[in-house]
């Protein structure tokens, strides 16, 4: 029984093998999360919270962020653990748990970023009819088909990829699961399976791009047709932030999944893989927060509120 619990782990190969550098890269990722997770919640808590943010250009935020949050949590913390542990070991089951959980909030995401770009062009070319069109209901239909496309892919990808035999090395050249990885590890070159999943994503990842794409062109042209200044700021504004974060999502997925595996990976094949898995989790509330002149001015009513509590309990505690 242990023999074949051994043989059905996969390897997962790290940054260095020196302990002093595991440990290093162990508290700079534990640091990097750890901002993620308060950047990612604050906003959540903020968009709950103020009433002021219940709109539903701020609700598809709020969901974004829970994406973040949730995609981050499938890689890094596996990764801190081995690089404190100096294990480099991940089971067979929780090998699938990542593929099927990274695709899915990946698939997820990418959908959510849709319907944020659907929701800017409601609101800036048609605004006499946003209240109608970008209603509760469709808000939450959008966030549910986003979960349940999210789903499907991850099903699709999981089952597709360990489908495959590994018959040979169990040494991925990566620092978690994904698909290319296994794919370079696997001892067929048949792939039918994953390589129509991959098809179906494709298909889905363009359909995204071409709605987002078309989004911005009927925005943009809107915009610049604005009489005023400060209207064209408005709508600049709003829309920039969402405008970065597609693209740093889009072009570190890209890069990760078309560039070639290598045999054994350098120092830039990994930085790319943190590029894809950590910078647009840990991207999204910065680029939000000091863009967004409504989620500052949430932040700072906290703080005051905050201010006051503690001003008015320490006056209490002082009289009595």
């Amino acid at each position: 029984m242990t023999n074949h619990t051994t043989v059905m782990d996969f390897i997962l190969m790290g940054f260095s093998d020196t302990v002093e550098v595991q440990v290093f890269h162990a508290f700079l990722f534990l640091m990097i999360y750890l901002l993620t997770l308060l950047g990612n919640l604050l906003i959540i808590v903020l968009v709950t919270v103020d009433q002021c943010l219940h709109s539903p250009m701020y609700f598809f935020l709020k969901n974004l962020s829970f994406l973040d949050v949730c995609l981050i949590s499938i890689t890094v913390p596996k990764l801190i653990l081995n690089s404190l542990s100096h294990r480099s070991i991940i089971s067979f089951a929780g090998c699938v748990l990542q593929v099927l959980l990274v695709i899915h909030f990946a698939g997820s995401e990418l959908f959510i970023l849709t319907a944020m770009s659907y929701d800017r062009y409601v609101a800036i070319c048609h605004p006499l009819h946003y209240d109608v069109t970008m209603n509760r209901g469709v808000c939450v239909q959008m966030v549910a088909v986003s979960w349940l496309l999210g789903s499907i892919f991850g099903i699709l990808y999981s089952a597709g990829t360990f489908s495959l035999p590994f018959c040979g090395s169990r040494k991925l050249p990566q620092f978690f699961c994904d698909v290319p990885s296994l794919l370079k590890i696997s001892c067929t070159n048949r792939h039918i399976t994953i390589d129509v999943s991959v098809a179906i994503g494709v298909i889905y990842a363009i359909f995204c791009l071409v709605s987002i794409g078309f989004s911005y062109i009927y925005i943009f042209n809107t915009v610049l047709r604005l009489p005023s200044g400060q209207g064209r700021s408005k709508a600049f504004s709003t829309c920039m932030p969402h405008l970065i974060v597609v693209i740093t999502f889009i072009m570190t997925g890209t890069i990760a999944y078309l560039k070639p595996v290598p045999d054994s990976p350098r120092l830039v094949d990994f930085l790319v893989s943190v590029l894809y898995s950590v910078l647009p989790p840990s991207l999204n509330p910065i680029v939000y927060s000091l863009r967004n002149n409504e989620i500052k001015a949430a932040v700072w009513k906290i703080l005051w509120k905050l201010s006051q509590y503690k001003f008015y309990g320490e006056n209490n505690r002082a009289s009595i």
